[in-house]
């Protein structure tokens, strides 16, 4: 098993960056595909990016490629969503999500573990 713990989220103007962290506990963070995940108040949970076991691969949601980037360093155990050009709308919960075995998947369903969360504003 696995316990993501995200952090790096706060209140950001119009324009700016945040790079969000997820740490992870257990051994065998090398196996996971990783992804996260995002919910805005009164919208349901939708998908982000998500990046491979080796960190090789990567895929977004077309209207955050080149804003986000999404990579993870298997040695410290954590993944990261760098996010530039933040707008409003980027508002949101954000979660990161494991899910053992390759692919890239986009779907909630498809990963078995998820963080608390970690909340991200940005004001206009």
């Amino acid at each position: 098993q696995v316990q993501l713990v995200e952090s790096g989220g706060g209140l950001v103007q119009a324009g700016g960056s945040l790079r969000l962290s997820c740490s992870a506990s257990g051994r065998t963070f090398s196996i996971y595909s990783l992804g996260w995940f995002r919910q805005a108040p009164g919208k349901e949970r939708e998908f982000v990016a998500t990046i491979s076991v080796r960190g090789d691969s990567t895929y977004y949601v077309d209207s955050r490629k080149g804003r986000f980037t999404i990579s993870r360093d298997n040695a410290k155990n954590t993944v990261y969503l760098q996010m530039n050009s933040l707008k409003p709308e980027d508002t949101a919960v954000y979660y990161c999500a494991a899910r053992m075995g390759y692919g890239l998947k986009i779907r909630q369903n498809d990963y078995n573990y998820w963080g608390q969360g970690t909340q991200v504003t940005v004001s206009s």
